[in-house]
């Protein structure tokens, strides 16, 4: 309702105030006699002078205490000039300056004055702009039981002659504030509905904390698992573990998890204050929820990993080139390698991950391929509708969004999607290029890229360099002597934790080895 409300009343002034405008035509409005600028300014004029008696709105002038503001009226000009294009000759002086008058809504011999007296010079003359400042209250959100919002809107007309090519284009611009109305009072209408988005928020911030909360400690205990590791290390083989090793005891998802959690927490937070009216910041909040919303569909993709077609599959050893080599550091049981990582005492298997980590050239795994680069590109549909879609035509809708982003992929459209975005908040301007510039780099470099990798059969080059037995890590070498499948149980035979029952099942093969020798 903000988005068309904003909409409408910019359609509402260029009818207003331009003289004889048409819809869709402000790209090719322009004037090209003196006598028509001196009309169009006259018209805007007594259009603002009559504003109560013309508009179906609820519009109203600014009050500075018990005035009206005026309506200010600039030239913006050379200093001097002397030009003669017959003789190929002129005299400019660069410096440009500008001459303002002020209209007042309440005076009408005045702005008759003022007109009659108006003098433009149009050899050095660069641009002729109109501001004034009007009122409103969006009045439709009552409907849905929800209160106005009250709206000052910055109107600017601006007569560009910065050419001198003959035609003069006539542009309307607004910029928007809204402010929390001073004095309300709404009857007739029951809060229930009020209560329960407020109760739903409130669920959700609840919910976020318990998440944040939980991701926190699991990643806590990794880093102090870490350090137990370390110092385990230190104490045996008097050597430091490399960052690479210690970074496998963080997960990365919780992370992102903690990140869209705090961002959906302070989100909500600024909605509940927007909704009960205690601030304005719209921008900010969408900013906080189009980013956490998008983090939250991104992990997505690792629940992507426990379907079997998407992460699992066993691999026969005639695929393997070097199934001995793999034996030394991996288990093999009916077929699968598996593969110890730091991050649980699961095994995992080492042949089977087609999605996420490499892809092979076969129709089915594309299919699934697209799935997960579809979650990615869905996030960014949802981030852009819920941050741009006010500032820029093409993310007005989700199907909008989907159809300007699908063609950023494939090359098509992109100066102009750049080059539409409207500049009024300098905040949202610089989001937009962050936003436009990660979406082409990340689908067109990198995930258009594994795509070939897929068609061209890298994939099979990429599986058989990883099962001819390459050197695992010191902690995958560490962890793969303990040789108990996932199904054994033996994880879960006693209280001490997984990293123990390894320590202590290591230590006793090495003491059986040095008994033997």
């Amino acid at each position: 309702m903000v988005v068309t409300f904003k909409e409408e009343n910019l359609m509402t002034f260029q009818h207003l105030f331009l003289k004889d405008y048409v819809d869709g035509g402000i790209a090719t409005y322009a004037i090209y006699r003196q006598e028509d600028v001196y009309d169009h300014i006259r018209y805007v004029v007594q259009q603002y002078a009559n504003l109560h008696n013309t508009t179906v709105g609820n519009h109203e002038y600014e009050k500075n205490g018990i005035v009206y503001t005026p309506l200010t009226l600039c030239q913006e000009f050379y200093r001097n000039g002397t030009i003669y294009p017959g003789n190929d000759t002129f005299e400019i002086d660069a410096h440009v300056e500008t001459d303002c008058i002020d209209v007042h809504p309440t005076n009408e011999s005045s702005s008759r004055d003022v007109l009659a007296h108006l003098e433009l010079h149009f050899k050095r003359m660069l641009a002729i702009k109109i501001s004034f400042v009007l009122k409103a209250i969006n009045l439709q959100t009552v409907r849905h039981r929800e209160l106005p919002d009250c709206y000052d809107f910055n109107i600017l007309i601006t007569l560009d002659n910065g050419a001198h090519s003959g035609r003069m284009k006539v542009d309307l611009e607004t910029h928007v504030e809204i402010n929390e109305c001073r004095d309300w009072r709404v009857t007739g209408a029951s809060p229930r509905s009020i209560y329960l988005t407020l109760v739903f928020d409130c669920l959700i911030i609840l919910t976020c904390m318990v998440s944040f909360t939980l991701c926190l400690r699991s990643v806590l205990t990794g880093i102090q698992l870490q350090f137990e590791y370390k110092k385990f290390c230190e104490s045996q083989s008097g050597q430091d573990v490399p960052w690479g090793d210690r970074l496998e005891f963080i997960n990365g998802w919780y992370i992102l998890i903690i990140a869209s959690d705090l961002l959906t927490i302070v989100g909500s937070v600024l909605k509940i204050d927007i909704y009960t009216k205690v601030l304005t910041s719209y921008d900010v909040c969408s900013i906080f929820l189009g980013i956490g919303t998008m983090f939250v569909w991104i992990g997505v993709i690792r629940y992507m990993g426990y379907f079997h077609k998407y992460n699992v599959g066993k691999v026969p050893f005639e695929d393997c080139l070097s199934v001995n080599a793999i034996k030394a550091t991996h288990l093999i049981d009916d077929g699968v390698i598996w593969s110890r990582t730091a991050r649980s005492s699961v095994l995992y298997p080492l042949c089977s991950q087609i999605l996420l980590l490499t892809l092979r050239a076969a129709f089915p795994n594309v299919i699934r391929f697209i799935c997960c680069a579809g979650i990615i590109y869905l996030s960014y549909c949802f981030c852009g509708w819920i941050v741009l879609g006010p500032y820029h035509e093409k993310f007005r809708t989700l199907n909008t969004v989907s159809e300007c982003l699908f063609s950023l992929i494939n090359g098509d459209d992109m100066f102009p999607t750049f080059k539409e975005m409207k500049q009024k908040s300098s905040l949202i301007w610089i989001f937009s290029r962050v936003y436009l510039y990660t979406f082409v780099s990340l689908f067109i470099y990198m995930i258009l890229s594994l795509f070939i990798t897929i068609i061209t059969d890298t994939y099979d080059t990429i599986k058989q360099q990883q099962l001819s037995g390459i050197p695992t890590s010191r902690l995958q070498r560490f962890l793969a002597e303990c040789k108990d499948l996932p199904n054994s149980g033996v994880y879960r035979l006693d209280k001490k934790n997984c990293f123990q029952r390894c320590v202590s099942k290591c230590r006793a093969h090495h003491e059986r080895l040095t008994s033997e020798e």
